[in-house]
């Protein structure tokens, strides 16, 4: 089995990453060609026993890449933050809808039209809905959308708030809101709203990278995912 990584550099990217080579997957780790931090995993995912991908943002760029080494699995992980559309010198370009909702329809295109025909994971958001005003929402159902009317076989996974150490720009107040909110869970938890505390408690990068690692080597066809069942996967065997 070949694995293919978008958004390898990423928070959670980087465990799935770690965790698929772990479970003797041939993994290949994309590494935006623009990246900041381009230099350090060229050399952190081979010793990882990864290989790298450069393949440029564009049809042409990722078609290739599947034509060369056609992938079985997908992980679409892509995503921008505000703090990277801040600093972008074309801010258009760093927007949700260009990034999180345009890079991976892209990625989508390419797995149609490749011949191993590759099953897809997305990670998508807690609260995905065609309602919702946010941006960053939107873009992940408009993915959302794509993948349910593609001819793809894709699990979607939508976990609660994602937090923990090792981000490489630190978000203190995120921690706070995590421990936080994860302490009125445990207390409902032990009221009997157990099903409550699952869905909503924070998850740290390698708890979900974990949960989707084991959800996509089980199989699957057309799924999609809470937070409970990606955190129930995580000690899966």
């Amino acid at each position: 089995m070949r694995a293919f990584v978008a958004g390898a550099t990423g928070y959670t990217g980087r465990e799935v990453v770690r965790l698929l080579v772990e479970a003797g997957v041939e993994t290949v780790a994309h590494i935006r060609p623009d990246s900041a931090s381009r230099q350090t995993w060229e050399t952190k995912f081979p010793q990882m026993g990864a290989l790298v991908s450069l393949a440029p943002w564009t049809s042409d760029g990722i078609q290739k890449e599947f034509s060369q080494r056609p992938p079985d699995l997908v992980f679409g992980l892509i995503g921008t933050t505000r703090a990277r559309a801040k600093e972008a010198s074309d801010k258009n370009r760093e927007t949700y809808d260009m990034v999180d909702y345009g890079l991976t329809a892209l990625l989508i295109d390419a797995c149609e039209t490749c011949q191993s025909k590759p099953s897809f994971v997305y990670l998508s958001s807690l609260g995905v809905g065609p309602e919702s005003s946010s941006s960053y929402i939107q873009a992940r159902w408009k993915v959302e959308s794509k993948l349910s009317q593609s001819d793809l076989k894709y699990l979607i996974a939508r976990p609660s708030f994602i937090s923990g150490d090792g981000r490489d720009v630190p978000r203190p107040m995120e921690r706070v809101g995590a421990v936080v909110s994860d302490g009125a869970l445990a207390l409902l938890g032990k009221i009997g709203f157990k099903h409550t505390q699952d869905k909503y408690t924070s998850m740290d990068n390698t708890q979900l990278a974990s949960g989707l690692v084991n959800l996509s080597l089980a199989g699957f066809e057309h799924s999609v995912v809470e937070a409970d069942q990606i955190r129930a996967a995580v000690t899966r065997e």
